[in-house]
């Protein structure tokens, strides 16, 4: 069982940057498979990021790749999004995720992922 709790979130002009942080509690995180999701209103939950109980594989959505960085302390029980070069269009409650497949398409999958946080609201003014 893995509790997450996120945070970080608020409100940035265009352009701008913010770092979420998503808090885990529960012996094994270091085994899991950490993800970012997000959900605009009116939208489906989507991808955003991803990384690999070890750290040594991280996987982005293409809207946001070269802009968002995770990456993750297992030490800390942490897994964090940087994201710079903020758009109107990464307007979204933000959701760290928990799940057990490492692998390019099911990490990217809101489906394969067993454990949410409550979410944290990311707004983007132009």
């Amino acid at each position: 069982q893995v509790q997450l709790v996120e945070s970080g979130g608020g409100l940035v002009q265009a352009g701008g940057s913010l770092r979420l942080s998503c808090a885990a509690s529960g012996r094994t995180f270091s085994s899991y498979t950490m993800g970012w999701f997000r959900q605009a209103p009116g939208k489906e939950r989507e991808f955003v990021a991803a990384i690999k109980w070890s750290g040594g594989n991280t996987y982005y959505a293409d809207s946001v790749k070269g802009r968002f960085t995770i990456s993750r302390d297992n030490a800390k029980n942490t897994v964090y999004l940087q994201m710079n070069s903020l758009k109107p269009e990464d307007t979204a409650v933000y959701y760290c995720a928990a799940g057990y497949y490492s692998d390019y398409v099911r990490a990217r999958s809101v489906s394969k992922y067993d454990y949410w946080g409550q979410g944290t609201q990311v707004t983007v003014s132009s």
